[in-house]
């Protein structure tokens, strides 16, 4: 009776167990100081995407830890999540991705640059406005992505009603124009100040002589950014 129990009891435990807890498969890759643990719960996932994924990673991470944060963390998780509805989403040292949207989206590689540009940067919480850390990091995938292009994703061109605060592109594409006709290096001046909380509005005049506003207004009068 004991060991009938216990054999019921076990089939009980793996009923209820989430499906995709079963279905896990998990790699572990390093290269250059760097290790990227992959863990996925879809056996559909697309195997080229998953090795465009691993490669963006060593690609382009020791690049941005480089040129942003040489104390960013050098182990990393990327986990393929069914139970996910977002696109992505990054936390500490660990990426959630929606293998949907990769389905959907299988050339938007270049989510990967955006997500871990968030490791990169790792802010404390009171570091300042959501849409500088959002901005920055799609300032990151413009400048640093492998395949926008294929992606589909580009910086929106400017239009009446876009406000520096949007955040993501909108703000990306301010930040490009400031590094390109206002001050070369602003971005990574940004970036350091968020990740010590040392971020206020005053940095703006502070750096380059004009307010937030100021320089905002300059941009929609003349809001060319042209590509090197």
């Amino acid at each position: 009776m004991k060991v009938r129990t216990l054999v019921y009891l076990l089939l009980a435990v793996v009923s209820v167990a989430p499906h995709n807890v079963l279905s896990q498969q998990k790699e572990t890759v390093k290269k250059r100081g760097y290790t990227l643990i992959f863990v996925n719960y879809d056996k559909a996932f697309d195997v080229k995407v998953k090795e465009r994924m691993i490669k963006t990673f060593f690609d382009v991470y020791p690049v941005l830890v480089k040129g942003y944060n040489a104390h960013a963390v050098k182990e990393i998780t990327f986990e393929i999540d069914t139970a996910y509805t977002g696109v992505a989403e990054a936390s500490g040292a660990h990426v959630r991705y929606n293998p949907q949207w990769f389905r959907s989206h299988p050339g938007d590689i270049d989510v990967v640059t955006h997500e871990i540009m968030h490791i990169v940067q790792n802010y404390p919480g009171d570091a300042g406005p959501w849409w500088i850390t959002e901005g920055i990091a799609d300032y990151v995938r413009y400048v640093n992505g492998v395949d926008n292009a294929g992606g589909g994703w580009a910086l929106p061109p400017y239009m009446e009603g876009q406000h520096y605060s949007n955040g993501y592109r909108v703000t990306a594409r301010f930040l490009v124009w400031m590094e390109k006709q206002v001050k070369p290096g602003i971005v990574k001046i940004l970036d350091r100040a968020m990740r010590t909380a040392t971020y206020t509005d005053a940095i703006w005049q502070q750096q380059t002589g004009r307010s937030i506003d100021q320089l905002w207004s300059s941009y929609t009068e003349n809001p060319i950014v042209a590509r090197n």
